[in-house]
C-alpha cells in the first residue's frame, strides 16, 4: 500500500474499476454485498488514532474519496449502520511479545450491502478474539447479519 506511486495507482484505478462494476449491479437490483479489505479506512471514527495514519495510503483523500463514492452511488456501509458512532476496527498492528498493538485499530475491511439487503440488515460486527489465536492474521473477520 505505498503511496505515491505505482502501486498507490493501480489501487485508484482498481477503485474505479470496482465502482463501475458496483454500479452495474446496483442497475440489475441484485441482492448483493461486496466485502473484503479495502485498504481505506473511510472517516476519523475508522481508526483508534486518526492522525497516526495522515501520511498513510489508506488514509489518503482519494483512498477515502474513492470509497465515499461507493456510498454516494446507494451502497450502504453495514457495519457503520449498525454501529453509527463506535469506533469498530478489523486490522492492528502486530506488537512485540505477541498479541497486537491496540492503539493502531482501523477498519479497512468492509461489507457493503446492497439498497435491497439494507431492510434485511440485523447485526453487524468484528471477531476480535481471533487475534489472540496463535500466529494470528494482522486483520480480523468482519461480519454480517441478514435476516
Amino acid at each position: 500500500n505505498p503511496a505515491p506511486g505505482p502501486k498507490f495507482d493501480y489501487k485508484l484505478r482498481w477503485f474505479d474499476r470496482l465502482i463501475s462494476y458496483g454500479q452495474d449491479l446496483l442497475k440489475a437490483g441484485a441482492p448483493t454485498v461486496l466485502c473484503g479489505d479495502y485498504n481505506v479506512v473511510p472517516t476519523p471514527i475508522d481508526a483508534v488514532v486518526p492522525r497516526r495514519w495522515i501520511g498513510d495510503a489508506v488514509y489518503f483523500p482519494e483512498s477515502r474519496q474513492a470509497y465515499a463514492a461507493m456510498l454516494e452511488d446507494g451502497w450502504i456501509d453495514a457495519v457503520r449502520r449498525i454501529h453509527p458512532e463506535k469506533g469498530v476496527y478489523t486490522y492492528w498492528n502486530h506488537s512485540y511479545g505477541g498479541g497486537y498493538d491496540k492503539s493502531s485499530g482501523l477498519r479497512m475491511d468492509h461489507l457493503l450491502v446492497s439498497p435491497s439487503l439494507s431492510p434485511k440488515l440485523r447485526d453487524a460486527g468484528v471477531d476480535v478474539e481471533t487475534r489472540g489465536w496463535e500466529k494470528p492474521s494482522d486483520h480480523a473477520p468482519a461480519w454480517i447479519a441478514l435476516e
